[in-house]
């Protein structure tokens, strides 16, 4: 990619939607969604709400784009190796508050076209997750990992939980880590179910 000449039309261009991203990413997490105008946005990057559309389209595009430049845990460990990265880095978003992630979630329970633009982004942890499990059912795995660390989250910071809210997140991360190994091993098959229907013999 070229970049662009200093003090040129696309110099200038580049900086106005980096200052326009900026200061969407400082009004959505601090306003949420809905509350958030693109008026708001133009008024604080210092620029035209015309030019903010011009280069975004749309409130909803714009979101999206600041999801994308938020800093966001990857994963990126060997087939099978994964469970250790996972945990660090849910240890990390239990230690200190995820402002970005929470405004996203609170915005995502709010808004469908925030939930969309969210989903979208989670999808991509999702990949990078199923990409290391060595197993057929790698993308089911991975949608369980998905959903148990968003529930951890969102109940400690958002529903302010008290067993979680107030956990040490060592302790948390320990509890979680058997059920990590299992979910991204090669060996994990399906428990056979002794449950017996109701009527029948044994």
């Amino acid at each position: 990619m070229t970049t662009p000449r200093p003090g040129s039309r696309a110099e200038q261009a580049r900086l106005s939607e980096a200052r326009i991203l900026d200061a969407a990413a400082q009004a959505f997490f601090a306003d949420g969604y809905e509350r958030t105008t693109i008026r708001a946005v133009a008024s604080a990057a210092g620029v035209e709400s015309g030019l903010v559309m011009h280069y975004f389209g749309s409130k909803q595009e714009l979101f999206r784009r600041v999801i994308e430049a938020a800093p966001a845990p990857e994963v990126t460990a060997a087939p099978g190796q994964a469970a250790e990265q996972i945990l660090a880095n849910l240890a990390d978003r239990l230690t200190d508050e995820p402002v970005a992630s929470l405004s996203m979630f609170r915005s995502m329970l709010t808004n469908p076209e925030a939930a969309d633009a969210v989903s979208a982004a989670m999808a991509r942890y999702r990949a990078q997750i199923a990409h290391t499990i060595p197993a057929e059912d790698a993308e089911l795995r991975s949608a369980v990992i998905s959903a148990v660390i968003l529930g951890v989250i969102m109940s400690r910071h958002l529903v302010k939980s008290d067993e979680l809210a107030d956990a040490d997140p060592e302790h948390i991360i320990r509890l979680l880590h058997p059920c990590m190994l299992a979910l991204t091993a090669d060996d994990a098959a399906p428990a056979t179910s002794t449950h017996q229907e109701p009527g029948r013999d044994s």
